[in-house]
């Protein structure tokens, strides 16, 4: 009995994704691509939505033909999508659900920034309103909110009827992992300093909004058994954080002359944020628990730990 039970708490078995379908937004760059090739590494089917299809299909050529030659049962598919709207959230999962009979996890991980801001010039109300108010526009406020806090909630219940097939599809492994969505926030939805944000306050108060709706849609879901967990990153190697950087398999680096206006601590020696490692390892734990719902995680190697927040 004892060797059953080992057994069954390896990681192979622990992290087992044969089966499981995910969606992933924002999939195909970045932290998603972080997430989709972890979920495909492990045996998963992932749809990756972004907005351009050639880009898309260019990055799951790249993992799949890995896959394929690895040995690998996991695939990648994309489908072009803009996750601000309500219309196309369900045209997104009637998409999926032409080709897949359920979904298991909906990683709602696309965002943008926009409205940056440079520090004012002298301790004044009009040097604040220069550099708080003037260069920052409504369409700033409106793209982020739309992008990084109601997009994930039309998606959210777009997907509702194929993350609920998913707990009656047992010989796929639905009663192994439970469905869930999983929020993609930020450490930047708690932090009291906005350079930690690169100074953007609309960028700030879209992924608190995130932050916020994690707890709230738990909550709600609860009597359809769906999960709905966050993650909350801090500083990791993307086009956002470092621009121009990706290379050919979609990752990004951050040069070792690259500075940043607040306190970074170092993955590795070296490795300045976070890495894949990290985020494929949270988001395994994600898929495989039964028993988190209704928490954001914080990833962040301890920035916050340094910096005023209300996490």
């Amino acid at each position: 009995m004892a060797d059953a039970v080992l057994d069954r708490l390896t990681a192979s078995n622990v992290f087992d994704l044969g089966g499981v379908v995910a969606v992933v937004t924002g999939g195909g760059t970045g932290i998603g691509l972080m997430m989709s090739t972890t979920l495909l590494a492990n045996g998963a089917t992932v749809y990756i939505i972004g907005p351009k299809q050639e880009d898309l299909d260019k990055m799951a050529k790249v993992y799949n033909d890995a896959a394929e030659k690895t040995g690998k049962p996991g695939r990648m598919h994309g489908i072009q999508g803009d996750i601000r709207f309500k219309a196309e959230a369900l045209r997104l999962a009637d998409e999926v659900g032409k080709r897949e009979q359920h979904v298991t996890a909906l990683f709602n991980n696309a965002g943008i920034m926009a409205g940056q801001f440079a520090p004012p010039a002298a301790p004044t109300a009009a040097a604040f309103r220069a550099a708080y108010f003037d260069p920052i526009t409504e369409e700033d406020f409106d793209l982020s909110l739309r992008t990084n806090a109601v997009g994930p909630y039309w998606l959210t219940f777009a997907f509702l009827p194929l993350l609920e097939r998913w707990k009656a599809s047992a010989g796929a492994g639905g009663a192994r992992v439970a469905p869930q969505v999983v929020m993609t926030s930020s450490m930047n939805g708690w932090t009291k300093d906005p350079r930690t944000a690169s100074r953007s306050f609309p960028y700030m108060f879209s992924k608190a909004a995130l932050g916020h709706a994690t707890a709230a849609l738990a909550h709600e879901l609860l009597p359809l058994g769906i999960r709905v967990n966050g993650i909350a990153p801090g500083l990791f190697p993307t086009e956002m954080s470092a621009p121009g950087t990706i290379d050919a398999v979609g990752a990004s680096r951050i040069p070792p002359d690259l500075r940043f206006p607040f306190a970074v601590p170092a993955a590795a020696p070296g490795q300045p944020g976070g890495t894949n490692k990290d985020m494929g390892a949270l988001v395994l734990c994600l898929v495989a628990n039964w028993f988190i719902n209704g928490e954001t995680v914080l990833i962040d190697g301890g920035t916050l730990l340094e910096h005023a927040s209300s996490y």
